[in-house]
């Protein structure tokens, strides 16, 4: 395979504390889970290339403390980004709630402030027995909000993988990512 382009993206993973963020991350990156993590203090980052549309894409993906005490901080990672992923944990009600707040700052500290921001919602947890949001009740949410919405395991490996390239693939079509590279093709003929 030798795709056209490379493209670097700047990808965000944000939510309440506890939901997921680096489990999520790390299954994604290393196909891995810990039943144990540390508490992200402020950011950490991780790197995934993946094909998608004959193009290769060098994800960035920062992994955002989901503290309260951390929120101004973390907020400044958003700059730059060319896509989030919202996660919330299914069993916790609050998380969900707060959904609205997180979209509202990442949304407030894009830069153009727009709706087409791309995003996901992500579910997680949906191998644990008490779930407490609702399935219908999150599709609804994003619905609303014309975001795209999926229910993940980490632990389990479900639907993490389709999540995060749906991501890459609205911010690779909303042409707000860098080229960095094209192919020896087109270089020769541009010399």
């Amino acid at each position: 395979m030798n795709p056209q382009k490379k493209v670097d993206l700047k990808l965000i993973i944000i939510g309440a504390l506890g939901v997921g963020k680096t489990s999520l991350l790390h299954r994604f990156v290393h196909k891995t889970f810990y039943e144990d993590y540390q508490t992200t203090l402020g950011a950490s980052i991780l790197s995934k290339i993946i094909i998608l549309d004959d193009t290769t894409l060098k994800l960035q993906i920062w992994d955002t403390g989901g503290q309260e005490r951390f929120r101004s901080m973390v907020s400044t990672f958003y700059k730059g980004s060319d896509g989030c992923v919202l996660a919330f944990d299914v069993t916790d009600v609050e998380t969900f709630e707060a959904l609205e707040t997180w979209r509202g700052d990442v949304l407030a500290k894009t830069i153009p402030m727009e709706q087409s921001y791309p995003m996901v919602v992500l579910g997680n947890k949906i191998d644990l027995a008490d779930r407490q949001v609702p399935q219908e009740v999150a599709q609804d949410w994003c619905k609303e909000k014309d975001i795209p919405y999926f229910e993940v395991s980490a632990k389990n490996d479900i639907n993490v993988v389709q999540a995060f390239e749906m991501l890459a693939s609205r911010a690779l079509s909303r042409g707000g990512h860098v080229l960095i590279h094209t192919s020896p093709e087109y270089l020769e003929r541009k010399t």
